[in-house]
């Protein structure tokens, strides 16, 4: 069993800039790919972007490419998502998640949830 606990969201300018951590118990994430997606009221979970431990490789939803970076930390527990630019559509509730099953874009195919962190980004 993985437990994920997210935290670093919070209200910000649009433009600006924030760091959401999510870390691990439990299990370390090193073996695990891991993802973050976010969640606007009245809207579907959406995909961010996640990191495919096993190749190395990362992956990006298209609304935040060039503006979100995916790391991990030399902890092993640790990843970060980097936003930069915010958007006030940026907003939404952010979870991480990790584990995958299938598809890296999919919520589905996850098997760990963390209980999410707010973003609020103001105009």
């Amino acid at each position: 069993q993985v437990q994920l606990a997210e935290s670093g969201g919070g209200v910000v300018q649009a433009g600006g800039s924030l760091r959401l951590s999510c870390v691990a118990s439990g299990r370390p994430l090193s073996y695990y790919a891991v993802a973050w997606f976010r969640q606007a009221p009245g809207k579907a979970r959406e995909f961010v972007a996640a990191d495919a431990w096993s190749s190395g490789s990362t992956y990006y939803g298209d609304s935040v490419k060039g503006r979100f970076t995916i790391s991990r930390a030399s902890d092993r527990n640790t990843v970060y998502l980097q936003m930069r630019s915010l958007k006030p559509e940026d907003t939404a509730v952010y979870y991480c998640a990790s584990d995958v099953s299938g598809s890296y874009y999919y919520a589905e195919s996850y098997n760990y949830w963390g209980q999410g962190t707010q973003v609020t980004v103001s105009s």
